[in-house]
């Protein structure tokens, strides 16, 4: 199995997430007591934050593309960044290293066409619904992506910012955000994408009356597959 290189701890609660995700999925493929191969760099989200906030983001990018290098140095075949904001700087980060960088918005476009679906609703951070980045390449990928109104947006940021990115997971915000799922379907999404993994902390298939797609679960799936897959003659 490859080594699969993490850049961790955007949040590290859904980065804990992602970690159990790839040992249990290659636990799954392999049986018995294996577990993935992986190294992680986990960075300080207050840091990330900030930069983020202040429209930073070469600066962000060159804090990941670091990380990037120090787990390609650590043996890392692959790289993920987890998470969807910051895919922002996906570019400045794969610059930075020879071995791949498996791009989180390439992996789901993959699963909703998969799934047959052309039409989706898009949830995550204000950044990732209202900036070009994440959206323009799942569009390229031949889907239909809508975001939430106005007050739509702001709620989901906020629940992920002010809760979940702190490990709060409250039975209201589930509420609200089955709302917005339903306004998102009501505007003619047939399914939706998690497009931060932190939500998928507080809200699954269960909530909605159409597909969710978790990207966390989808990226650690996509690097299972590629860890998994026999080298190049």
């Amino acid at each position: 199995m490859k080594m699969i290189g993490l850049i961790g701890g955007m949040s590290w609660e859904s980065t804990a997430e992602y970690y159990r995700l790839l040992n249990d999925i290659t636990r799954e493929r392999l049986g018995g007591l294996h577990s993935a191969r992986c190294v992680l760099h986990s960075v300080d989200f207050a840091e990330i934050e900030v930069l983020q906030a202040e429209g930073r983001w070469a600066e962000a990018g060159e804090i990941l593309a670091a990380a990037a290098r120090s787990v390609e140095r650590a043996g890392a075949d692959m790289v993920l960044l987890c998470t969807n904001t910051m895919h922002k700087v996906a570019d400045q980060v794969a610059a930075a290293v020879s071995v791949p960088l498996l791009h989180l918005a390439d992996a789901t476009a993959d699963a909703v066409r998969a799934a047959g679906i052309r039409r989706v609703g898009l949830l995550g951070t204000r950044f990732t619904m209202e900036q070009d980045f994440y959206r323009a390449r799942m569009e390229a990928a031949g889907l239909h992506v809508l975001v939430p109104d106005e007050d739509g947006r702001a709620l989901v940021h906020r629940v992920i910012y002010e809760e979940l990115c702190l490990g709060v997971v409250r039975e209201e915000s589930r509420a609200a955000y089955r709302e917005v799922i339903g306004a998102l379907v009501a505007d003619g999404a047939a399914g939706v994408v998690l497009g931060c993994t932190e939500i998928e902390l507080l809200v699954g298939a269960a909530d909605s009356p159409v597909p969710v797609f978790p990207t966390a679960r989808i990226h650690a799936q996509a690097a299972v597959d590629a860890a998994l897959a026999p080298a190049a003659p």
